[in-house]
């Protein structure tokens, strides 16, 4: 690993529910654009941020289908950032909280992003130059 630092995020919100999201990956992007390694533990419904299952809907009320409406999925957004930070030669580890993961159903993630608990969280903190911690209120 390089001397860059690490940045640690906690997140909680699930995906689509607020603008903390949108922001938060804009967070993610930033760190990475000043070159930091960064560690994410997604717990309570932002477990949900990397399931695979995700699917992209139509807006009947714009008169778009599917493809015209474009709808944006975490999903993608995560896998985004993961292939920016790897062409930065940088890392980015993403673990969902197990127990949020199982109360929810969204076992299945999309590559590179990891069943873990609490423990993960407190190590990620423990490495890091710094852990941001952003709550659903």
């Amino acid at each position: 690993m390089s001397h860059n630092k690490t940045l640690t995020f906690a997140f909680m919100d699930p995906p689509f529910e607020s603008e903390r999201t949108v922001t938060f990956f804009r967070l993610l992007d930033a760190a990475l654009d000043a070159n930091s390694h960064v560690k994410v533990f997604a717990y309570e419904g932002a477990a949900a941020l990397s399931f695979a299952k995700q699917q992209q809907h139509g807006n009947a009320i714009h008169g778009h289908d599917t493809e015209q409406e474009d709808h944006p999925l975490t999903k993608t957004w995560i896998a985004s950032l993961q292939n920016k930070a790897r062409k930065k030669a940088l890392s980015f580890e993403w673990i969902n909280c197990g127990l949020c993961v199982d109360e929810r159903g969204v076992n299945d993630t999309i590559p590179g992003c990891h069943r873990g608990g609490p423990a993960d969280l407190w190590r990620y903190a423990s490495e890091s130059f710094n852990t941001l911690t952003i709550g659903t209120r």
